[in-house]
């Protein structure tokens, strides 16, 4: 009889079939595993912050863990920035690539995918990215066997406080047993995510330990605010006492003193006196508090997401969105490829092992948004090449689009059916209409030429030949075509303005900077002569009339 083979995880281990379906890492009433936590922020100053990371870099990350979760409890601005980042990967689709072109390969591949369709998927995973703020996390697998077949049947997180790092090189990790001891982590049992900030060791990568330092300076800052705003507009109160005041005196003056802002009544001895001291300065001191706590959310902006557009949104250029939206594809991409590997050596390949065996290859999961293309660019390209004989399949044109191959059965899309062609009204040999700008269509249509430039010639003569009777129509055609010329030189400055400007504003500042230095001395010119004609012509006509 055939002996299953002895499966080893990545740090050499073998695999304890036996113990996968126990769920070992639960928390316990009373024992080492306690969902109750501390509150180390409480109180928190510099030297208690630094020494708290100080004992995390030794080994004991319990009060760093804790810190890191009271900061994300506290502090909206840093909640909302990890959990859009946490969001954007937990929520993209995930596909499966099989491991080779056998049935075999495929069957797993399809299993693959057939578990990754669950509703839960996209909260175990925003469970597992809990690393980006902490630079690690914890997950237990929890296997069913019930049929005879290994299946996960969910992901459980587990509080990173429960695990620890291997004294010898703080990068393996380790489980709390019942007793309070760091075991070795059961083969195939857990999905360990590191997800770092920044090279070095783990428990030093997380975004959190940036994070503390802002979230405690802005607290400061906070509490300097409030106490700002519950005082704001009240005189300093002074009370003063006489040299021979008993003790009891004082401190009636002091109750005094002390009650009067939130009483404004108060009840001391003839003898004393309280004076209301004015303070100058109110006026600007609270935009200071401000500029401090959006400057400390904008460095924690840069940390997590790597820039501020999307949370500190300025108006401004157009392009500045855009560019700061492709500085947060990159870490999306990192984030997503660090996460698929995550899933690919802890699930995936451990799943394979007990179902199947050990493989030459195994599926694997991609995580990431598909990379966008512009369609139409495509379609002005392929358009002109295929006229000119280059021979595309028409699959791909579908896939590329999106679209399915038509069956026999399908209704199908075919071109408008053309009008009939016009009357040719242009000489022979008339230049054929280039395509317009939607600035120069309207300025066209407005001044009778419909058919572009190309045609001015022929709207000349085809004006001298019906309207021959019409001097009027003769002069205004003219000036149609003489004055063409010219609006399109200003029309080309104009659109020149406009492709290089990024909001309407820069356009506007540029379009009335620039109106001095656009030539309109040919355009002048041409009306000029259009009056001068139109005057002579009403003068002649009138000593034509004269001489009748």
């Amino acid at each position: 009889m055939a002996k299953t083979p002895q499966l080893l995880d990545q740090y050499g281990r073998p695999v304890e079939r036996q113990s996968l379906t126990e769920e070992i890492s639960a928390p316990t009433i009373g024992g080492v595993r306690s969902p109750i936590s501390g509150y180390p922020a409480d109180g928190l100053d510099p030297l208690r912050l630094a020494a708290i990371l100080r004992e995390a870099d030794m080994g004991d990350p319990v009060r760093y863990l804790e810190l890191a979760e009271t900061i994300e409890e506290r502090d909206p601005h840093y909640l909302g920035v990890l959990g859009t980042r946490k969001r954007s990967v937990s929520q993209i689709d995930i596909t499966v690539k099989p491991g080779g072109d056998s049935e075999v390969e495929e069957k797993q591949a399809q299993a693959v995918r057939d578990w990754l369709d669950r509703d839960e998927l996209t909260d175990e995973l925003f469970d597992i990215l809990d690393a980006i703020g902490k630079g690690y996390s914890f997950t237990e697998i929890i296997w069913d066997t019930s049929e005879g077949q290994w299946l996960p049947n969910r992901l459980e997180y587990r509080d990173p406080r429960w695990f620890r790092f291997a004294r010898h090189d703080l990068a393996t990790p380790m489980m709390l047993g019942e007793t309070g001891q760091e075991e070795p982590l059961k083969a195939y049992k857990f999905i360990f995510a590191k997800m770092k900030a920044k090279s070095g060791l783990v428990a030093r990568s997380g975004l959190a330990r940036v994070a503390a330092w802002g979230w405690m300076f802005k607290a400061y800052t906070q509490r300097d605010w409030a106490i700002f705003t519950q005082t704001y507009g009240q005189p300093l109160r002074v009370g003063k006492y006489h040299q021979g005041a008993s003790k009891q005196d004082r401190d009636t003056l002091f109750r005094a003193v002390a009650n009067i802002a939130g009483d404004c009544a108060a009840i001391i001895p003839e003898s004393m006196m309280i004076e209301f001291i004015q303070t100058g300065n109110i006026g600007a001191a609270h935009q200071l508090y401000l500029e401090r706590s959006e400057w400390l959310d904008k460095q924690v902006s840069k940390a997590v997401l790597g820039q501020t557009s999307t949370t500190d949104a300025v108006t401004g250029g157009l392009g500045s969105g855009k560019e700061h939206r492709e500085v947060q594809e990159d870490i999306e991409r990192a984030d997503c490829k660090a996460l698929q590997s995550i899933l690919n050596r802890d699930l995936v390949r451990p799943w394979i092992d007990l179902e199947y065996g050990p493989q030459k290859t195994y599926p694997r999961i991609i995580i990431g948004r598909p990379e966008e293309e512009d369609l139409k660019a495509f379609s002005d390209a392929i358009g002109p090449m295929i006229d000119r004989g280059l021979k595309v399949k028409a699959s791909e044109v579908h896939t590329k689009f999106g679209l399915s191959n038509p069956d026999d059965s399908d209704e199908i899309l075919t071109p408008a059916t053309k009008s009939a062609p016009q009357e040719q009204t242009s000489p022979p040999g008339a230049d054929v209409v280039a395509a317009q700008s939607a600035v120069k269509h309207p300025l066209n249509t407005l001044l009778g030429l419909s058919g572009g430039v190309g045609a001015v010639q022929t709207q000349s003569v085809s004006a001298g030949l019906s309207a021959a009777h019409d001097p009027v129509a003769v002069w205004a055609d003219r000036m149609a075509t003489e004055a063409t010329a010219p609006m399109l030189g200003l029309i080309e400055q104009i659109e020149v303005m406009l492709s290089h400007a990024e909001s309407l504003e820069e356009f506007r500042e540029m379009l009335t900077a620039g109106f001095p230095d656009l030539d309109t001395g040919k355009l002048a010119q041409v009306m000029a002569m259009g009056l001068m004609t139109a005057h002579a012509a009403g003068r002649s006509e009138i000593e034509d009339e004269a001489d009748d």
